[in-house]
């Protein structure tokens, strides 16, 4: 069939695709996502601070079982990895969003200039709420937020926020479609990893996923503990739409696509 001829076998593609990052990735010290910026975070931010937002993101995303029956298709993990292609050039395309409000060029996203973005997206959150979101995202307390970091706020404001209406969501970056053709996909993967439906990934959804009912997708025991691993950033054993959504990032490889835009012309 189809998707055997396509199959690429975890144990020599994931270390491809999901490899942990370890050098800068720009002139500017893009962030390693990786467990040295895990580490990091988690000595940098009081361990209750966003204790509230966890909560409420926890809770949208059982919610959001019932409105994204399209999780119900994905069988394998190879049905997931056909979708990269097209989910990397979805979050590409939202680069040209974050430039348009970067409007001091400097390579981030400060409060004021997310404040003006929300504001012309019609995505509805209190001062407070935005703020929050801010800081919970901005990982190496730099209070600026830089364009990974920029993908992970703009699409848990999507899914806490509430539109005026669902075409406001749109940009000429991002289409007609708007912020939906980019991130319905992303938060259906994570429903369908999160099989006991409890909002938060584990160790046994990911285990069950990634080495289910196809033996020819099984994954070696290290690679889907490494991947886990690059999630759980408390080391909880448990992982919320947020941390997946940063790893995510990495995952479908649009950070090599930055690196390779940003590599001298030697010739």
């Amino acid at each position: 069939m189809f998707t055997s001829h396509i199959h690429i076998c975890l144990s020599s593609f994931f270390p491809l695709c999901f490899s942990h990052r370890s050098t800068p990735s720009s002139s500017s010290d893009r962030i390693d996502y990786g467990r040295k910026g895990i580490i990091m975070f988690c000595c940098c931010v009081s361990k209750n601070k966003y204790a509230e937002l966890d909560a409420k993101l926890e809770r949208r995303m059982v919610e959001c079982r019932r409105n994204f029956p399209a999780h119900r298709s994905f069988r394998s993990l190879d049905s997931v990895i056909m979708k990269f292609p097209r989910l990397r050039e979805g979050l590409r395309n939202i680069r040209g969003v974050f430039e348009s409000y970067d409007k001091d060029g400097n390579g981030t996203i400060d409060l004021e200039e997310l404040k003006n973005c929300l504001e012309e997206l019609n995505l509805n959150m209190s001062e407070e709420e935005v703020e929050d979101l801010y800081g919970w995202c901005d990982v190496d307390g730099s209070k600026g937020i830089q364009f990974n970091e920029f993908i992970v706020l703009l699409c848990l404001i999507y899914l806490l926020a509430e539109p005026s209406s669902p075409s406001n969501t749109t940009s000429p970056e991002i289409g007609e479609r708007g912020l939906g053709a980019t991130f319905d996909p992303i938060i259906e993967i994570f429903l369908f990893l999160d099989k006991n439906g409890d909002g938060m990934l584990n160790k046994l959804d990911v285990r069950t996923t990634w080495n289910g009912a196809y033996p020819r997708e099984k994954s070696p025991s290290h690679v889907t503990k490494m991947r886990f691993e690059e999630m759980d950033w408390g080391r909880k054993g448990k992982v919320g739409f947020r941390e997946f959504m940063f790893a995510f990032i990495s995952w479908v490889g649009l950070d090599d696509d930055d690196d390779a835009e940003e590599e001298p012309d030697n010739q």
